[in-house]
């Protein structure tokens, strides 16, 4: 099993909106650059997200995205989920056709730990993760940093 760059930028953009949901909705420009994601590839997993109903978006000034659920109602496993990401640690896609087109001798083992991985995911809820003490401080921390980067930004455009 391998959680792809996908998989690992929709759980980061998920908890940022979740971590930061008490400000309002949420601009993706302000995600890409707290968690250092492209712009573009965030719109497309938005776009499965919504779909999936795990963000809703709220347009006109201010807008931007908020959670489709409440916090403690969305499973890491869902985030992974929608944006297509398999949590599949056999080769053969859990199908059984893994040697010679029949079952591999590990076949099981594999299943076995695809169910574990999906079962911890699945019990990790995004509010699980705001809850944390280490995920909070480094939030402030981006969160302190972005807006330095704000400042700066404006102090050179009105410098020019």
């Amino acid at each position: 099993m391998r959680l792809t760059t996908r998989g690992r930028y929709a759980v980061t953009a998920m908890l940022d909106l979740a971590v930061n949901s008490a400000n309002g909705p949420a601009r993706l420009a302000a995600i890409s650059e707290r968690q250092d994601i492209s712009l573009s590839y965030l719109e497309q997993l938005f776009g499965q997200l919504r779909r999936q109903g795990l963000v809703r978006s709220q347009r006109g000034p201010g807008g931007g995205y908020l959670l489709g659920r409440e916090a403690a109602a969305i499973s890491i496993a869902e985030v992974i989920a929608a944006v297509n990401e398999d949590t599949d640690a056999t080769r053969c896609g859990g199908a059984g056709d893994c040697h010679h087109g029949g079952t591999c001798i590990t076949h099981h083992l594999w299943m076995d730990l695809s169910d574990q991985i999906r079962s911890f995911l699945g019990d990790i809820s995004l509010a699980n993760l705001v809850e944390r003490q280490e995920v909070q401080a480094i939030a402030r921390q981006q969160l302190t940093a972005s807006q330095s980067s704000g400042d700066e930004n404006r102090i050179v455009a009105s410098n020019v």
